[in-house]
């Protein structure tokens, strides 16, 4: 059978912010911004939750988020992501996303996480996450270590879904019975390249083109942390499978003999004697 994958956006989506600029107080503090920048991507932030936002939006807020990280050393970016990452993001992720993805991983499918944002901050989240795979955004890096301010591939919009059809062609993924989440209208474009779609907390545009083409939408509210959810159900690999089924076959048939050497006379002594032969 073709293999399968559920593909999620990331902001609003799995987590109920931005997570780029869920990060800029600890970049204000590991000395990256200044904290004029800092209160302005904290303005950024609430507008974003207040409204979503929109292609044009999206465009400037990449222009800004370009411009303000060029010159940051990317290993000091990578440091301050991995030491802050359980504070700041773990609160935030949507339970019912969190159990989306288990879901989809019991069944077999890979989770895949596209997102906007760059790749230094959704791939560590994608690993919180469990996520199979990840497509983000990636800035050109000097060679002095650096960002030079220039993007080198941006995931955002139609190119979201090129990378999910190109993953199909690598993975072996059929896209018609693959699943995909999305809040912003600027994602429709990933989501009508898979045969399940879904909107999630979506703005008015989004809604209204869930509606038009009668896709489901979801709800997510409540944003937990992982280690507070119940534990996931997972299947053990294969070789334990294996392994305990033998273990099984081995108690009962012991079991049985047991039984079988308690009972008396001459049925006994040839159950017993039927048991040795194998």
């Amino acid at each position: 059978m073709p293999r399968t994958a559920a593909f999620f956006d990331l902001d609003k989506t799995v987590i109920a912010k931005s997570s780029t600029l869920t990060f800029s107080k600890s970049f204000y503090q590991g000395g990256l911004i200044s904290r004029r920048a800092a209160l302005r991507t904290a303005y950024i932030q609430f507008v974003f939750l207040a409204g979503g936002a929109d292609h044009d939006q999206m465009e400037r807020m990449r222009e800004y988020l370009s411009a303000l990280c060029k010159g940051w050393n990317v290993q000091q970016v990578k440091e301050i992501v991995a030491e802050t990452l359980h504070d700041l993001i773990d609160p935030i992720i949507y339970d019912e996303a969190a159990s989306l993805i288990e879901e989809h991983h019991t069944a077999g499918r890979d989770v895949v996480i596209v997102s906007t944002s760059g790749a230094e901050v959704v791939e560590p989240i994608g690993e919180l996450l469990g996520a199979d795979r990840v497509v983000a955004t990636r800035m050109v890096v000097g060679e002095d270590g650096c960002f030079t301010g220039e993007v080198e591939y941006y995931a955002y919009g139609p190119t979201k879904a090129e990378a999910i059809k190109e993953l199909a062609v690598s993975e072996g993924y059929d896209l018609s019975r693959c699943y995909a989440y999305s809040d912003s209208a600027t994602d429709v474009p990933m989501l009508e390249s898979v045969g399940h779609p879904y909107a999630v907390n979506p703005g008015r545009a989004l809604r209204r083109e869930a509606l038009a083409r009668e896709w489901p939408v979801l709800t997510f509210n409540r944003p937990v942390r992982l280690k507070q959810r119940l534990p996931a159900f997972s299947m053990p690999p294969r070789p334990a499978l294996v392994a305990a089924a033998a273990v099984g076959a081995a108690a009962a048939t012991a079991g049985l003999v047991w039984y079988v050497s308690r009972r008396p006379g001459r049925r006994a002594r040839r159950a017993q004697e039927s048991f040795a032969r194998i």
